[in-house]
């Protein structure tokens, strides 16, 4: 069997042509991050085939560029595809931030302390180059802002860790109960899904998935196929009713930073000793309180190029899909065991793990009003983001809670 060639397969998953600035050549991404998200979903195909007994039909590394297909997203370094990071420098580095939301955008003259700010980036990149990215990341965590330093001091700990539970009984279509939104965590649900796993979508009356607001096909890919559930966070009788169905769930998903959870009376380790494996998706893990997004992890992780000048994010908000794919095949794992477990999938971790070293040696060039590279194996046009249809519907909110919920 071949080795791996990340170059080629980072050409063939739209996300190369993603990074750069648009009127530069496509870049080449640190690491080996294509090459990684087919090694997970790999997993979760075999792991697949041992709950089940047939190969589930899975998407390949073209899902690093799905979501920038259905959005249509380019690269625009210095800001990421969708326009809400950017880097900037430092004194002795650089400092990145997401302004993905009004509220964080208002944030700006509290995190640079001034009354008024015209033109955000341009305040922001002022006020970092006066300052070191260790003052900057002060402020912006103070402030919980979802940010990234370059270069990070990054402790030591493995993607995804997993703490085992009490005793649980393996079924061939589990039952998995899917708090999470965006991208990361809906892709690990949308993944067991394709394996034949049952997934049931929570979602809060009052703020559901923010995806549902954006282009309809990318929610239907992700949850076409599910059930979705609606409560109100705040109302005891649903919180209730809630637990109860975590409780006959074979696993839990949740991307919510660990303090969430507890104040409103749900604990991961209480489930888990009862036999519901539990899975969190969090920008740092399970012991960190610091926000983040996929570009702005991404870039804290290491997946970024240096070129003239500028700081550029790889691919579209790289830590979604990679983490996404990597929690899935954790979870594949999970459903396998006899023992329900705390998985616990750092996104920082996971893109780390992917992005560690310089690009493989390449070569980019413009051909006939394409671009290619070259590496080891060989020529390999880059391909452009390209996203699958989907099969079904995505489910309109609480439409299974007669259904769920008792």
């Amino acid at each position: 069997m071949p080795e791996p060639d990340p170059v080629a397969d980072w050409a063939r998953s739209g996300a190369m042509a993603l990074t750069g600035r648009a009127d530069g050549p496509p870049l080449v991404a640190p690491g080996r991050p294509a090459t990684a998200l087919l090694s997970h979903l790999e997993q979760v195909r075999r792991n697949a085939v041992l709950r089940t007994g047939s190969a589930p039909a899975l998407p390949g590394c073209e899902l690093l560029g799905e979501r920038a297909a259905i959005a249509g997203l380019s690269r625009r370094g210095p800001w990421s595809c969708g326009g809400a990071f950017r880097a900037v420098p430092t004194v002795d580095g650089w400092f990145g931030l997401s302004l993905p939301r009004d509220d964080d955008v208002a944030l700006v003259p509290a995190l640079i302390e001034r009354p008024t700010v015209d033109c955000p980036w341009e305040a922001i990149e002022a006020w970092a180059g006066a300052i070191t990215t260790a003052e900057a990341v002060f402020r912006a965590r103070l402030l919980e802002l979802p940010h990234a330093a370059w270069p990070a001091e990054i402790r030591t700990r493995p993607g995804v860790l997993v703490e085992r539970g009490g005793r649980r009984q393996p079924v061939e279509r589990p039952l998995i109960v899917d708090l999470t939104s965006l991208w990361a965590g809906p892709l690990c649900a949308h993944l067991l899904g394709l394996t034949g796993c049952v997934v049931v979508k929570v979602e809060s009356w009052n703020r559901p998935d923010g995806t549902r607001r954006g282009p309809s096909r990318f929610f239907d890919l992700l949850h076409g196929g599910h059930s979705s559930v609606a409560v109100d966070f705040t109302d005891p009788h649903d919180r209730n009713r809630l637990v109860a169905l975590m409780e006959r769930a074979d696993l839990v998903l949740e991307g919510s930073r660990a303090h969430a959870l507890r104040r409103l009376g749900i604990r991961a380790e209480s489930l888990v000793a009862g036999g519901t494996s539990w899975l969190s998706i969090t920008a740092r893990g399970r012991d960190c309180e610091t926000v983040g997004f996929g570009d702005d992890v991404a870039v804290a992780a290491g997946a970024a190029v240096q070129r003239a000048g500028d700081l550029l994010p790889a691919g579209d908000a790289l830590a979604d899909p990679l983490s996404g794919a990597a929690a899935a095949a954790a979870a594949s794992k999970a459903l396998l065991a006899d023992n329900a477990v705390l998985v616990d999938v750092s996104m920082l971790h996971v893109v780390r793990e992917a992005a560690i070293g310089p690009p493989e040696p390449h070569t980019v060039w413009r051909d006939d009003g394409a671009w290619w590279v070259e590496s080891v194996s060989g020529r390999h046009r880059v391909a452009g983001p390209t996203a699958r249809d989907p099969h079904r519907r995505g489910p309109e909110l609480g439409a299974g809670n007669e259904l769920w919920l008792r």
